[in-house]
């Protein structure tokens, strides 16, 4: 069996280049074949793709984050299509709306997210979004300016209604370790009722750690573990369940 962890904060989890490495040796010794790296924000990415470009089973997302809103770098839009001409950028992200933490004011937000969604368009990439406490927002702009390539609603945390909505756009589900909490009846629900075709797995790593390792520090490693309890709810064997993650990855980051 082989894994696509599409959503890893590598950078957030060590910032010495050479456990940087480790990180992903010991992701595909466990079965993790692939890792999307991802950053909040552009300084962090040229960091993490330096330490990491030699390492053939890691692609990488560049973008502007909500979180970074209030300074997101000088040229900020220019660099991020520079990067997209670096080998293994294979994505716009992460980029959305965070209502949570309240980054900067909505409008502005707003702004950074459509400006990113556009570009993305202009340079046919798909996009990975972040949602917080923003959901009707995002639905609403993604109806209007989804790129042609599509987008991927990461570390999955609305309802199954949400879902479905969702659904009648271009838009993939990924799922984090809080897929395995025994109150993520929400989540249970989604994974249960999406069409299996739209469902991705992340580690979101460092964050979202599967509930047999709660306190410590999640990693890619641990992967596996949330694959084991979707294919419980999808009555699925495992084996299924990779080959269909594996597939649905691939698939739609183009590789």
């Amino acid at each position: 069996m082989q894994y696509f962890d599409t959503h890893a904060h590598i950078g957030l989890i060590d910032e010495d280049p050479i456990k940087q490495l480790l990180i992903t040796q010991e992701a595909r010794q466990a079965g993790v074949a692939r890792i999307l790296s991802i950053c909040n924000n552009l300084i962090d990415f040229s960091r993490v793709y330096g330490n990491l470009k030699t390492a053939s089973n890691v692609y990488f997302a560049t973008g502007v984050s909500p979180s970074e809103v209030q300074n997101p770098g000088k040229n900020w839009l220019a660099v991020i299509k520079q990067n997209t001409q670096l080998p293994r950028v294979i994505a716009i992200g992460e980029i959305g709306l965070d209502y949570y933490h309240k980054f900067g004011d909505k409008t502005a937000q707003i702004e950074l997210f459509i400006q990113q969604l556009d570009l993305a368009t202009r340079l046919d990439l798909p996009v990975i979004i972040h949602n917080r406490d923003a959901g009707r927002d995002v639905l609403d702009i993604l109806r209007d300016r989804l790129p042609p390539k599509g987008g991927v609603l990461h570390c999955y945390s609305e309802t199954a209604e949400y879902a479905k909505k969702a659904a009648k756009l271009n838009l993939y589900f990924s799922f984090a370790g809080n897929l395995t909490y025994k109150n993520a009846k929400n989540l249970h629900e989604t994974v249960q009722t999406l069409p299996v075709d739209r469902i991705l797995i992340e580690s979101e790593s460092p964050f979202m750690v599967p509930a047999e390792f709660r306190g410590k520090r999640n990693m890619p490693k641990y992967l596996p573990i949330t694959a084991a309890h979707m294919a419980y709810l999808l009555g699925k064997t495992e084996e299924e369940t990779a080959q269909l993650l594996w597939d649905n990855a691939n698939r739609f980051f183009g590789i």
